[in-house]
């Protein structure tokens, strides 16, 4: 929970890295809420626009920004500009494209964005 706190405590900021850790548990929590709230709006009938519920949309709107931003740290952890966020514009293959880099390791040492999340000190 600690990884996906610090993922939103970054809401803005795309100066930095993102390592393989943070950016998947930020994936999988958002992954688990958006469950739990659709569930919530077919229980508690909150659709607003066919299969749309409520809970989960506004849920969606609040970490649009978030997901941006900690997805363009991702990128500069390896390596990449946060310009290549935009191949998720090309149909599936884009889509695979980004999962598979955000699936490998982070570029050691510094890069041109900023020092190695993993030989940097933790932040409390």
């Amino acid at each position: 929970m600690n990884e996906y706190l610090s993922a939103l405590k970054q809401y803005g900021v795309i100066q930095s890295r993102c390592r393989r850790k943070t950016y998947w548990l930020f994936v999988l929590v958002n992954i688990l809420v958006s469950v739990v709230l659709t569930v919530l709006d077919t229980v508690l009938g909150f659709n607003i626009w066919h299969d749309e519920g409520l809970l989960s949309t506004l849920y969606s709107l609040a970490i649009l920004i978030p997901s941006i931003t900690v997805s363009v740290r991702r990128l500069h952890d390896l390596d990449r500009s946060g310009w290549w966020l935009l191949l998720i514009l090309l149909p599936f293959i884009g889509t695979l494209l980004l999962l598979i880099y955000f699936c490998f390791k982070g570029s050691e040492g510094p890069n041109r964005f900023g020092d190695d999340p993993l030989r940097a000190p933790a932040h409390s």
